[in-house]
């Protein structure tokens, strides 16, 4: 019997860090016909926004869905080059994934490019705002803040994620508001009473309006503006509260009206292994392990947001031992899962297809969950 193959979906930002597309990755090898299928049929696929660009490997491209588009690679096989002509004939968008040793195709060659940051870099801006004109250029392995920069402001509409990963050049400066968060955050695993953790909101008021505008964000929709932190409580209920205030902490209060792309991504993880971890036997360990799957995803970017060691921060924090172990060492189902997830964001599919098939989770369950996991954080809006 083969191994199992999994479909792993990336977002892809604007320059202003909103979620415009996303591209699917396969392994080679992969048989992709039976997981492209499940996601155009999926319920959640007509749910995004028509304008969302969804790309694909131009091997495993679905002829039949017109919202799939083909990327093809620097050396189409014959097969692939005969697809290539029966698309551009039917006027189907097509997209080239550049690499460094090509040359640059003529303008307008290609619908939509795909190239290498550190390939772009290497260019006259003049050759990527001729190219600009008619194709839509979307920057790949995006490693920094100053490579996103750069990226949006020479002419690609958008680009690959890796960059949030990283800090911020200023991420060193000094932040009371997150250091009451990290107090908050400490309650909240302490179970503490409401009226606790309304001190550490009257502390500071920027926490009370980020919160505000987050639990009244499309993701919940409550029926009622929730105008105070008590209502949240009563209308949302504590445990489904204490989700919410563990991505606070990746809030910024001074963004305006758009959320911070890392907030978005602790909920995609977060919410993703909450899905995924239904397929696992954790009532042993814990004794509500969906909120603790949520937990670890939520949690495992905090050294990346606070710019510490994660087991600094997760000394101050009073988590179950499954929860830290999982966070600081890995073990353990959730800490395997949680790599696996890494894994898959990082581009190593191999490892994260073994830790997937290890696990039991099957490339079904996993495309499923995470068309559920993006179309959820596409209704995060902190909109005031």
């Amino acid at each position: 019997m083969n191994d199992p193959h999994y479909l792993f979906i990336h977002p892809l930002l604007t320059p202003d860090d909103s979620c415009a597309g996303y591209r699917c990755e396969l392994l080679p090898e992969t048989d992709a016909a039976p997981l492209l299928s499940q996601l155009v049929a999926d319920p959640c696929w007509t749910q995004f926004p028509s304008t969302s660009l969804w790309l694909a490997p131009a091997q495993a491209v679905c002829e039949a869905e017109s919202r799939l588009l083909p990327v093809f690679g620097a050396h189409p096989t014959a097969e692939q080059q005969t697809l290539l002509a029966r698309l551009r004939q039917a006027g189907r968008r097509v997209a080239l994934a550049l690499q460094p040793e090509q040359p640059l195709p003529p303008a307008g060659e290609w619908d939509l490019l795909l190239m290498r940051c550190s390939h772009a870099r290497t260019l006259p801006p003049l050759s990527l705002l001729g190219l600009s004109a008619r194709s839509t250029l979307i920057a790949s392995e995006v490693c920094s803040h100053a490579d996103h920069d750069w990226a949006g402001k020479n002419a690609f509409t958008l680009s690959t994620c890796e960059y949030l990963l990283t800090r911020a050049a200023n991420g060193n400066k000094a932040d009371t508001v997150r250091t009451r968060l990290l107090r908050l955050l400490a309650l909240i695993a302490e179970d503490a009473s409401t009226g606790d953790l309304e001190a550490v909101f009257r502390q500071e008021p920027k926490l009370s309006y980020s919160l505000l505008r987050l639990v009244n964000s499309a993701a919940v929709a409550p029926r009622v503006p929730i105008t105070s932190f008590g209502q949240a409580i009563n209308l949302l209920g504590r445990r489904q509260l204490q989700r919410w205030l563990q991505l606070l902490i990746y809030a910024d209060p001074d963004n305006g009206q758009r959320p911070n792309p890392l907030l978005l991504k602790a909920a995609a993880r977060g919410h993703l292994l909450e899905r995924l971890s239904r397929q696992l036997d954790l009532a042993a360990e814990l004794e509500q392990p969906q909120d603790a799957a949520f937990m670890v995803g939520s949690f495992s970017l905090l050294d990346v947001l606070l710019n510490r060691p994660l087991p600094e921060i997760l000394g101050q924090l009073p988590l179950a031992p499954a929860v830290r172990n999982a966070l600081a060492e890995q073990q353990g189902p959730l800490g395997r899962l949680l790599a696996a997830i890494q894994y898959g964001e990082a581009g190593k599919l191999e490892l994260a297809e073994k830790l997937f098939a290890e696990l039991a989770i099957s490339p079904a369950d996993h495309l499923a969950a995470q068309l559920v996991t993006l179309h959820w954080i596409g209704g995060i809006q902190l909109s005031a």
